[in-house]
């Protein structure tokens, strides 16, 4: 159930304006200061006065005495002060909140009847997964359940590279090098294991005798040739160093966790004829020129000054040709298709968008959401090639043991006294832990760099994971309690300012989801779940909600509230990807 607030103002704005006879074209609803009692204003008269000759408060008063709030679901009193229309909430407003924030899958939107692929992460399998690219899969992951919970039919999907010249030089490696002759490996999981034997390629490949090396370069040629012939034999080759990198990699990912509904291959489309296709199109183009021993799309028209290659002089595409299939076959499936990539593949992504539009594709069904690079203190370098930087399996690692530390600190007494079992101090470090990187990298805008710092990401007591994460507790801690669920609730026994202040926040929850998923913006989230753990621990110090001195109606009112904030907050971070703990 959604609790359309904000529909019953703008029908009220625009009604009174057609009233005064007056132009709706723009109603300036918007959240007013927190002093204000109401939980919308309007600035429309700002707009007005000019128009009406009259001032901006005049006009917000003529507009406040033209709306009923009978007339309009949710609405109580609107009144005028200064230049703003203030809407304060009526009764059937908080009782349809209190309804339906108490069910599970409060915040849920009806499906909007729109397919969106969601391509994301795709990260090369040549390695282990490293910190400075996990702001994709973060992203990613909360997007689709953001979108998921906004009612569109979401398909996760990573596009595997396993094609091209890194995986002919892997595999070539992987063929080559003795394992006696590398390095111990990091991690006994499969990434680790043949990451190894790709570094140890490169190193050949770049200070190797000049002889062997060309005899090495002979061979990575003839595997991705093999792979543009359809080799069987080249393709499971490749396959098998792919398939092993690959199963490494999802199971880092699987810590966070990110969920995939397909693994699209770069291969399928190249194997189907759909890359050869693309090209012969592509070279029918007015665009198609043969320069510098490739075929190239002159792309200045768009301003692009830089030519798109497309296929080699020896007749192998490029990662860019093979992606132009790639899309041209999500088109024919989805209605939108979004993919979220670094920044530093902008260009070849415009690229790629003038490609598919001189191809006669509608690329308004093309998004893509940008993000910057994750650093740690200090600043390290990044390189699956040099095998330099941090790997995102030691991040979470070193997450989970901080936040043992500080929940070994924090909860001591109950560790002794056994209230918390090992399983227990082991499940809410992870949940804890793991919360705290998602959380912090996802609660940035993502085109801003940042820098991860342990200290913010795990403070109990500021605007972090583990803050949002002990309302939830603390509420199911509230509810256990009680032992038994409120019945019916007069949403009148809740008029302390705390409480109504928390039964709004709560209420924006549906607005907030829709809003989310609607402008691709995931960390619009954690920036309501922060509002909605301030909002609860007010009300928690003010409104007590078990005890003899607090009367029957009263604690019903605020048990209800309880298990709503209860609720929201648990969907909220499921949207972010961030476990809620029911104890901590």
């Amino acid at each position: 159930m959604r609790i359309r607030f904000r529909e019953s103002v703008e029908a009220a704005l625009a009604d009174a304006l057609d009233a005064l006879d007056l132009p709706a074209d723009d109603l300036g609803v918007e959240e007013p200061p927190g002093d204000v009692d109401a939980v919308l204003a309007s600035s429309v008269a700002f707009r007005l006065a000019g128009a009406v000759g009259a001032p901006p408060p005049q006009v917000a008063a003529d507009v406040a005495a033209e709306i009923d709030p009978a007339d309009y679901d949710y609405l109580g009193p609107v009144s005028a002060q200064g230049p703003y229309v203030n809407f304060a909430a009526g009764e059937d407003y908080y009782s349809a909140t209190l309804a339906a924030a108490r069910e599970a899958d409060y915040g849920r939107l009806d499906p909007v009847g729109e397919s969106v692929v969601v391509e994301h992460t795709s990260a090369n399998p040549t390695g282990p997964v490293h910190v400075g690219r996990a702001r994709n899969p973060i992203i990613g992951d909360a997007l689709c359940r953001v979108l998921d919970f906004a009612g569109y039919d979401v398909a996760a999907h990573y596009y595997v590279n396993d094609a091209g010249r890194q995986m002919a030089v892997f595999t070539w490696a992987y063929e080559t090098f003795e394992e006696a002759d590398l390095p111990e490996p990091e991690r006994d999981k499969p990434d680790y294991d043949l990451v190894r034997y790709y570094r140890a390629g490169n190193a050949f490949l770049e200070e190797g005798p000049e002889a062997e090396v060309e005899a090495a370069e002979a061979e990575i040629e003839a595997i991705m040739q093999g792979l543009e012939d359809d080799d069987e034999a080249t393709y499971e080759r490749v396959g098998t160093v792919v398939d092993q990198v690959l199963s490494g990699m999802t199971e880092t990912l699987d810590r966070l966790p990110v969920h995939f509904d397909e693994f699209v291959r770069e291969t399928r489309f190249m194997r189907s004829g759909d890359t050869d296709d693309v090209v012969e199109r592509l070279k029918a183009l007015d665009e198609a020129v043969y320069e510098d021993d490739a075929w190239q799309l002159d792309l200045s028209g768009f301003g692009i000054d830089k030519q798109f290659v497309f296929l080699r002089s020896d007749g192998t595409t490029l990662y860019t040709t093979r992606d132009i299939a790639h899309h041209e076959w999500k088109f024919e499936e989805f209605d939108r298709a979004i993919t979220v990539i670094g920044e530093d593949h902008q260009l070849t992504f415009r690229q790629l968008e003038c490609a598919l539009d001189l191809l006669g594709h509608d690329t308004d069904q093309l998004e893509q959401v940008f993000y910057s690079w994750v650093n740690l203190p200090g600043g390290e370098g990044m390189s699956t090639r040099e095998g330099t930087g941090v790997d995102l399996d030691d991040l979470l690692d070193e997450a989970v043991a901080r936040a043992r530390e500080e929940v070994e600190s924090r909860m001591g007494e109950r560790i002794r006294d056994d209230e918390l079992t090992e399983a227990d101090v082991e499940r809410i470090a992870r949940q804890v832990g793991i919360g705290a990187v998602r959380y912090d990298i996802v609660a940035k805008q993502p085109t801003k760099a940042i820098t991860f710092e342990w200290e913010r990401a795990l403070d109990f007591e500021a605007q972090s994971a583990p803050y949002v994460q002990y309302v939830h507790a603390r509420a199911c801690g509230i509810l256990d309690r009680a032992e038994t669920e409120a019945g019916e609730v007069d949403p009148a026994a809740l008029s302390a300012p705390e409480e109504r202040a928390l039964l709004e926040t709560v209420a924006r929850f549906t607005a907030v989801v829709d809003a989310a998923a609607d402008a691709r913006e995931p960390h619009a989230v954690a920036t309501y779940t922060r509002d909605l753990a301030e909002a609860f621990n007010a009300f928690y110090r003010e409104c007590p909600v078990l005890g003899d001195e607090v009367d029957p109606a009263t604690r019903d009112a605020r048990l209800a509230l309880v298990a709503a904030a209860r609720h929201t907050v648990a969907n909220a971070l499921f949207l972010l990807g961030v476990e809620a703990p029911e104890s901590m």
